[in-house]
């Protein structure tokens, strides 16, 4: 009989895909076990499709007035049988999942939860960028070998928009309940121009909730804007950042994936979110910091992309 092997984690998008490095190692160092994701439901099909993941369960974070709903988790976890937990959410509540097996079988658990087996005992460890924290966690369970995260496997043969060969993505967008991690519209479409005057298209990427921020920023812009607002989903996301010449975006889940898709990144951040801590990491990411985040100016961070661009003359044309 297989191996079981749970890992939860519920998302943002952003922390899900930092996490597919730490996902990888579990995966190779249980090379023959069966491994079940326990994620949110907007990450079902994507996580489907990943190939360190043999099936994926579906956690809808009941509420406390959803008592059937928690108990048919409850079941659920408790009949999968698992021999070890990796919980890489470790927030208060996924440590509070330990406790589901608490009058049966227990699995092994990596986490911070009381009485784990694999304890990440690092006092430290919410100093720690995420990526370097469940390095560090996955240690403590006996993998010392974590790769960085890698979407290779999501890069459908080419995407299905018809765009110019040299374009760059453009992520205005964000939680709408943190919108001091917005970077101005009004800065977007500067930067969209002087995109437009080196021959680079600005291609805006967000959710169906953002389609008026896309229109503000298109409206304003001297230049033409191409707007995939609401467009794309998850695997078309991976497939335009890896076919972008760059990405700039705010502290937001699809910076993170263009950034370990391969495209040079420059993320803008505010002071309501730390880099040290939370930073896209990739081939080529370049983090801004600026309080307030409106007083960044657009040629500031043209000169942080241009930087990653060695293609990128001064006089703005691309060898």
């Amino acid at each position: 009989m297989s191996e079981e092997v749970l890992i939860i984690r519920h998302g943002a998008l952003g922390d899900l895909v930092q996490s597919l490095g730490p996902i990888q190692a579990i995966r190779e160092h249980h090379p023959g076990a069966r491994i079940t994701l326990l994620t949110s439901p907007a990450f079902q099909t994507f996580m489907d499709a990943c190939p360190w993941i043999d099936r994926v369960w579906i956690d809808a974070r009941p509420k406390w007035h959803q008592p059937r709903q928690g108990w048919d988790l409850v079941k659920c976890l408790r009949g999968g049988g698992f021999d070890r937990v990796y919980d890489l959410q470790t927030s208060s509540r996924s440590s509070l999942y330990r406790w589901i097996f608490a009058l049966g079988r227990q699995p092994e658990w990596s986490g911070i939860a009381f009485g784990a087996s694999h304890l990440h005992a690092n006092a430290g460890r919410n100093a720690m960028h995420t990526l370097d924290r469940q390095r560090d966690q996955l240690s403590f369970a006996g993998i010392e070998t974590v790769p960085a995260p890698d979407l290779s496997w999501a890069v459908a043969e080419g995407h299905r928009f018809a765009l110019p060969e040299d374009y760059a993505l453009l992520v205005p967008g964000g939680s709408a309940h943190r919108l001091e991690k917005r970077w101005p519209a009004s800065h977007y479409a500067d930067l969209a121009d002087l995109l437009s005057a080196c021959r680079i298209a600005p291609v805006l990427i967000g959710g169906p909730d953002e389609a008026g921020l896309a229109r503000e920023i298109a409206g304003q812009a001297a230049g033409s804007v191409i707007d995939l607002t609401g467009r794309t989903d998850l695997f078309d996301l991976v497939g335009l950042a890896a076919g972008a010449l760059a990405a700039v975006g705010n502290d937001t889940g699809p910076t993170h994936v263009a950034a370990v898709a391969g495209a040079p990144t420059v993320a803008l951040f505010s002071d309501a979110s730390d880099p040290v801590l939370c930073a896209p990491r990739g081939p080529a990411v370049a983090s801004l910091r600026r309080t307030p985040l409106a007083s960044l100016q657009p040629a500031e961070v043209f000169a942080a992309m241009a930087a990653l661009l060695p293609g990128l003359a001064a006089d703005g044309a691309m060898s």
